[in-house]
Parts: C-alpha cells; sequence; structure tokens
C-alpha cells in the first residue's frame, strides 16, 4: 500500500507520520554511526508511538463503517 494512502481519518495524521518515520530513519542512522544507545531507544519509543497510533486510526475507520 503506498504512503498516500488517505481517508478522511488519516488525512491529518498521514504527514506527521511521515515526519516521526523519518525521524525514526534519523535516530537509526546516529545509532548506527556512534553506536549512541540514546538513539536506538529514541527511534524505539517513536515506533511503539506510530503503532498505537495506526492502530487507533485503524479502529476509529472501522467504527465509522
Amino acid at each position: 500500500m503506498s504512503r498516500d494512502f488517505n481517508t478522511p481519518h488519516r488525512e491529518h495524521w498521514n504527514p506527521k507520520i511521515h515526519a516521526i518515520l523519518k525521524t525514526i530513519d534519523l535516530h537509526t542512522e546516529l545509532h548506527l554511526k556512534t553506536e549512541n544507545i540514546f538513539h536506538w531507544n529514541q527511534a524505539q519509543i517513536l515506533r511503539k508511538y506510530v503503532s498505537d497510533l495506526k492502530t487507533w486510526i485503524h479502529f476509529e475507520e472501522n467504527k465509522s463503517l
């Protein structure tokens, strides 16, 4: 599924999720370069946030059906 998939429930969240995914990528890159565990931990926190947010979005979409 492409990242431009949109529904009324996702419309405002898609750009934010995209920005968070880019931030995860940056933290991962910095972790690999520096081996600083801070960046690994922050990426994990953001991964969990995005996962929870997507679960909530799916729940809201299903309520509307």
